[in-house]
């Protein structure tokens, strides 16, 4: 399971890194960037998932709550990015960058919390 949950999460920051930085690069929200945000979404879910399952329940510690913040965030990032190409409105997908900036960063501290606090736990 923890092979699983590790596989998971590893996809979803490369998914999801790698649209935020191509969207900003780019200068302009894609298609293909929206269908790497629902990927990573879709890994981050199983992922956290998995997580869940080997800590028998959800932690409301640090790691486990900006966890819980950083996925409802994708979440609404992938959904409101979803809009923006439906309405194809230029502005709002030129600017898009400055909020998938801002998730990004938000998902990264648990992220990197689950790292360092693993890497503590074990020593």
């Amino acid at each position: 399971m923890l092979i699983i949950a590790i596989s998971f999460i590893s996809l979803a920051g490369l998914f999801y890194t790698l649209a935020v930085l191509a969207e900003k690069t780019q200068n302009i929200l894609k298609w293909w960037h929206v269908m790497f945000f629902w990927m990573g979404l879709a890994s981050d879910s199983i992922g956290t998932t998995a997580m869940s399952k080997i800590a028998g329940r959800f932690q409301a510690d640090f790691h486990g709550l900006t966890g819980l913040l950083a996925i409802l965030l994708m979440f609404v990032h992938t959904i409101w990015a979803t809009y923006v190409l439906h309405s194809d409105n230029n502005h709002l997908k030129v600017n898009f960058h400055k909020l998938s900036i801002f998730v990004w960063l938000i998902w990264l501290i648990p992220m990197i919390s689950g790292l360092i606090f693993s890497f503590f736990k074990t020593q």
